[in-house]
């Protein structure tokens, strides 16, 4: 089993804004109820602000959490490729783009993975839905059972075929 300091969750998100809590939220629970072999940092909603602290540990992995448009039903959870957050459509509510904080942390940290959790609503003022808050729930257990972070499913994207129509379907 991995040492405490061989894995990190980064968590992203801001409690305030509805359903982008989910980064919070999981930190939290990770925080009362920790999962073996990781440790929490919580970005908040400047995750790039921790960045050296992630660096300071130098885990062997960091899988960044937060909730992500992927044209998904809320509370879908799913590993994404990171060359499709900065190619596609992967939309997250934070200052630097996720690919930026992806590339920053790959300097320093092997393997650098995001799961992404479909909104349903991100506003200022708003509670966390139901669906995401269920999926944050589903993220911990999975954790604290200590079931691989491969067995999430991937984002399938649809890429453009030859005619510019978006047929193929990519999930690498």
């Amino acid at each position: 089993m991995s040492d405490q300091n061989d894995q990190i969750i980064l968590t992203v998100g801001n409690s305030m804004m509805g359903d982008d809590a989910a980064g919070p939220l999981l930190a939290s629970l990770l925080q009362r109820s920790p999962a073996s072999g990781w440790q929490v940092v919580d970005g908040g909603s400047t995750p790039e602000n921790v960045v050296h602290r992630v660096r300071a540990i130098a885990p062997d992995r960091v899988l960044i959490v937060d909730a992500a448009e992927m044209e998904l039903e809320p509370g879908e959870v799913r590993l994404v490729d990171d060359r499709f957050i900065a190619e596609r459509f992967i939309i997250t509510t934070h200052d630097l783009p996720m690919s930026f904080l992806i590339a920053a942390l790959r300097e320093s940290v092997p393997e650098v993975q995001f799961l992404g959790i479909q909104p349903s609503l991100v506003a200022f003022g708003y509670p966390i839905s139901a669906a995401v808050e269920q999926a944050v729930m589903n993220i911990h257990a999975r954790l604290q059972s200590g079931a691989s972070i491969e067995a999430w499913p991937l984002l399938e994207v649809l890429l453009p075929n030859r005619t510019g129509n978006e047929e193929e379907t990519k999930h690498d």
